[in-house]
């Protein structure tokens, strides 16, 4: 690691993926300074990270919070506050950051990720909306700009550890036969569709290897997760979505693998702790301590694998129809699911209520060519429009469900 501090930008900070991003910097103190930390509304866990790492800017997508968070650090820190979804754009591509760690939660995540794309920085991508919404954009800018894209989903990360990259970090699929793409089955993988028709929030939630938000945790129970990561796949290593298997493994021991035409498959093991990923990608070519415990393989045991079954979680397949349908399809797709998620967590919709919703929606809004974020940014906003009206007409039904 070379004596000159790298600069990180934060975005995300107060979810679990930015949690242990700073907890890999804690651990290493000479190598990394906090440039910048961002959030949406957690002003009280922002403004405890701010007095740890003292970053020059902090940054509040909403404005009230913003104010607030200025109050709070008023006279205890240096930070300055910024607010507003611009200033994540800014934090992304100032010339003093290094390295932006991309990890907003959905959608909202897109413009600061290709903000640091054009900037030519070095980002470690856990917001896969960013691909799923703007691949196209987001990977011709990092080309065009000389930017480095390090993967930090488990998933993906462990692919890029599998496959031949060059100097750039860009990785190549030469004697490459196939991807495998494990998935976790989520809390539901043994639970019948009937089951699943009276499953809570807080069911969805309780992921039984990893500990997540409950956005993306009920895209893990749903098999959604896994197929946004499919289309990330595609987009981040330049595939077809049939060179993409997805394979069930309980026990999130395996993080991915590839398959080489010798016949051989490379895998990743690791624990299920995201430090490893983020210690990988910041430290990537060199390899960082990350705090996680190795694996011990004894007392594992035993790894499984299964096939998903598409008939009960029908998100994975229309996820993979998105990808073959191209265009802004894969931005509708993931727009209508960000629309069902939050019905279901507030109690609007049953769980399996969330594949009708996606199904309906890419099946009325008209897919176009993602030549600029404008028409990605149109698609997304179509599209959470047409979620909202089949919300509208499922209502009914779906709330009279929830009443049992």
């Amino acid at each position: 690691m070379s004596a000159v501090r790298r600069s990180v930008s934060v975005l995300g900070s107060t979810g679990s993926i930015g949690v242990n991003t700073l907890d890999v910097l804690r651990q290493h103190p000479q190598a990394y300074n906090v440039y910048a930390l961002a959030a949406h509304s957690s002003v009280a866990a922002l403004a405890q990270q701010c007095l740890e790492f003292q970053p020059q800017f902090a940054v509040m997508v909403d404005d009230d919070a913003a104010a607030a968070l200025e109050r709070q650090l008023h006279g205890s820190c240096d930070t300055r506050v910024l607010g507003g979804p611009a200033a994540l754009e800014e934090i992304a591509s100032a010339d003093g950051v290094d390295v932006v760690m991309a990890a907003i939660v959905g959608a909202a995540g897109l413009p600061s990720t290709l903000a640091a794309a054009q900037a030519g920085k070095t980002i470690l991508l856990a917001n896969k909306e960013s691909l799923v919404m703007g691949g196209h954009l987001l990977m011709a800018a990092v080309r065009a700009c000389g930017a480095t894209l390090l993967p930090i989903d488990s998933e993906h990360n462990a692919i890029f550890q599998c496959m031949p990259v060059d100097a750039g970090g860009v990785p190549s699929k030469k004697g490459i036969s196939k991807v495998l793409l494990t998935a976790s089955g989520g809390p539901f993988r043994t639970w019948t569709t009937q089951q699943m028709q009276q499953a809570t929030p807080d069911q969805a939630c309780a992921h039984p290897n990893w500990s997540m938000g409950r956005k993306i945790s009920v895209d893990s129970a749903s098999l959604m997760n896994k197929g946004l990561e499919l289309i990330e796949a595609c987009w981040i290593f330049d595939l077809q979505a049939q060179d993409v298997e997805v394979v069930v493994h309980p026990q999130s021991i395996i993080h991915s693998m590839v398959q080489y035409v010798d016949g051989s498959v490379l895998a990743q093991l690791g624990n299920p702790d995201m430090r490893t990923p983020i210690a990988y990608g910041l430290g990537w070519p060199a390899r960082l301590a990350s705090g996680v415990a190795p694996l011990d393989l004894v007392a594992t045991a035993q790894l499984n694998f299964e096939e998903p079954d598409e008939a009960r979680f029908p998100c994975l397949r229309l996820a993979r129809e998105s990808v073959e349908a191209g265009g802004t399809a894969m931005a509708v797709c993931n727009a209508a699911n960000e629309v069902a998620v939050a019905a279901f967590l507030d109690g609007a919709i049953r769980f399996t209520d969330l594949p009708v919703v996606i199904e309906r929606t890419l099946e009325r809004v008209t897919v176009a060519e993602p030549t600029d974020l404008v028409v990605v940014e149109l698609a997304d906003k179509q599209a959470r429009a047409t979620a909202a009206a089949i919300l509208a007409e499922l209502g009914g039904i779906t709330h009279n469900a929830q009443q049992h």
